[in-house]
């Protein structure tokens, strides 16, 4: 299948304000994703529940995601691509404001469910206007273009969320992401230009995508092979300071590199893809893995491992955008589907890995080893990747 590209092309200047509304609502996502790690005592004190608790939300959110990527891809495949980016705005929105206003720890859980439902449909509604708008071979920088949402959040958005969260009060986090929404939703109306849905496509058609083995094989490569990141990161403040043995101020620093390491991944990411998805895949994922096992060692050095946290980084951002990719293009004619299910994978990842990482640390193996156990699970996400290569092989002759 080729992705469709170049289906509406605009002027430069048309394009890069298209893409800033498509990446405003990115960062809106990525703050309200990962803010909320950096407020549990606050989140914990104001709802009256514990920290283990108040980590629930979290995972409600996860659960949204999940929950919210395929049900938006099933039924937003027909309709216009700006209105239902609109529409799920709108919900992401609702979702952070009714998260500032929950007076209880049962309200808040529900309000971060809401809020998760419109992550996965708007990156793949946005991936697919995105590729729409470029010439034909550059659809994967596109993507990475798109995702910048993200790491751009890490690096400025939730850093500010925190501190503000702090000083504030947890709620003005949610807040601050609910104004976020209300301003993509201007800017998307004013600069995203008008795309049609496909008309002769339905839920039966987008489902289809379910019936195909490589569609499978790159969710799994995502929810297991990307689980290693997250095995790695879940931890990484404890690691700084107790493996480390730095002051618990050198995190934020470790963050923020991280971060921004993570655009270089994805700028790096799309524009490799648009030389070879399968291809990238398979070194980005490579690179994952060693780059944790080096972790394992290089943990206990303050200079060495702020480098390695910047590599897990890179190839890490950079296998996300072309799993992206990959999943749109052997999901066949269900794009939409196959563009918003790479989240839910992401999600699962998230849950797999810090589950995984608490483990052994439970185990008493120490904060190194979660890295260890990222690496191994980088290493089945490229198992994975490998039978799917085979397989695309075999079709090809």
């Amino acid at each position: 299948m080729t992705l469709p590209v170049g289906a509406l092309q605009l002027a430069p200047r048309a394009r890069t304000l298209a893409f800033v509304a498509l990446i405003m609502g990115g960062v809106g996502i990525g703050i309200t994703e990962f803010v909320t790690m950096g407020l549990l005592p606050q989140i914990a004190d104001g709802v009256v529940v514990s920290i283990p608790a108040a980590g629930h939300t979290i995972s409600a959110y996860a659960v949204g995601v999940v929950v919210g990527a395929p049900l938006v891809a099933l039924g937003a495949a027909r309709l216009p691509r700006r209105g239902v980016l609109l529409v799920l705005m709108v919900l992401f929105a609702i979702g952070n404001a009714l998260s500032a206003l929950a007076p209880t720890y049962g309200t808040l859980i529900g309000a971060r469910f809401l809020a998760g439902l419109p992550h996965g449909g708007y990156f793949a509604l946005a991936s697919l206007v995105a590729v729409g708008m470029v010439p034909k071979g550059q659809g994967g920088r596109a993507v990475g273009t798109v995702m910048l949402g993200i790491p751009i959040a890490m690096v400025i958005g939730v850093p500010l969320g925190t501190w503000a969260g702090q000083i504030l009060g947890w709620r003005i986090a949610y807040w601050a992401c609910a104004v976020i929404g209300i301003l993509t939703v201007v800017l998307i109306r004013m600069w995203v230009p008008h795309f049609a849905g496909e008309r002769d496509q339905s839920w039966r058609t987008e489902l289809r995508a379910f019936g195909e083995v490589q569609f499978w094989l790159a969710l799994l490569t995502g929810a297991v092979g990307f689980g290693g990141i997250f095995a790695m990161y879940s931890y990484i403040a404890p690691t700084i300071t107790e493996v480390t043995g730095l002051h618990q101020s050198w995190v934020p620093v470790f963050l923020l590199a991280y971060g921004l390491a993570s655009i270089v991944g994805t700028w790096l990411g799309g524009r490799l893809s648009d030389w070879s998805i399968l291809r990238t895949l398979a070194l980005t994922g490579l690179a994952s893995a060693v780059s944790l096992l080096a972790f394992w060692q290089t943990s206990r050095w303050a200079l060495p491992a702020l480098l390695t946290v910047c590599l897990i980084a890179v190839a890490g951002s950079g296998w996300v955008v072309t799993l992206q990719l990959r999943l749109m293009s052997v999901a066949g004619d269900a794009k939409t589907i196959g563009a918003a299910m790479n989240h839910s994978a992401l999600n699962i990842a998230n849950a797999l890995g810090a589950w995984l990482g608490g483990l052994v640390i439970t185990a008493g193996y120490g904060y190194r080893a979660p890295s260890l156990v990222g690496a191994a699970l980088s290493i089945a996400g490229l198992l994975v990747l490998g039978t799917s290569l085979l397989i695309h092989r075999r079709q090809r002759r």
